[in-house]
Formats: C-alpha cells, sequence, structure tokens
C-alpha cells in the first residue's frame, strides 16, 4: 500500500517538477509571478487528474483471478506455502 501511495503522490508532483523545469530552462523562475495562485491551481488539477486517470489505468490492468478460489498461505511440515488462487 506504501508503494501505491508514493507512486500516486509522484504522479500529482509531476506536472509541478515539470513547470519547475520550464521555468529554469526558460529562465523566468526569477519572476515572483511564475508561481501565482492561478499557476498553481492549473497544476492541481493537471496533477489531481493524472492521479485519477492513473488509477483507472491500474484497476483495468490488475489481474482478476475470476472464477478462481483464493488459498491462503498455510504450514505444511513445517514449510510455509504461500497464498495462491485456483
Amino acid at each position: 500500500m506504501l508503494r501505491v501511495t508514493l507512486t500516486q503522490i509522484g504522479i500529482f508532483l509531476l506536472p509541478f517538477a515539470a513547470y519547475a523545469l520550464w521555468l529554469w530552462f526558460s529562465k523566468k523562475a526569477e519572476k515572483s509571478e511564475a508561481w501565482s495562485r492561478g499557476h498553481i491551481f492549473w497544476l492541481f488539477i493537471t496533477g489531481g487528474g493524472l492521479v485519477i486517470v492513473s488509477f483507472i489505468v491500474m484497476a483495468s490492468y490488475d489481474d482478476k483471478h475470476e472464477g478462481q478460489t483464493y488459498r491462503p498461505a498455510e504450514f505444511r511440515n513445517g514449510v510455509l506455502t504461500p497464498g495462491r488462487y485456483e
């Protein structure tokens, strides 16, 4: 769960990083109006949209084991057998 959370935070921050790099390469980073509320609002909306799209993609490509039964992990003869679908 931590991996998914960190991935989503990274995806959310992508537009902010891209905008910061664009400002730096275009030499506009020194201007205070470059980080105005309007720009931050649209970066926030874009980041949120990317997170929503990534959740949809993750749900679409998730391995669904339809018609199979999950067998939980168990100890057999002192050996841990991992969980599996049958």
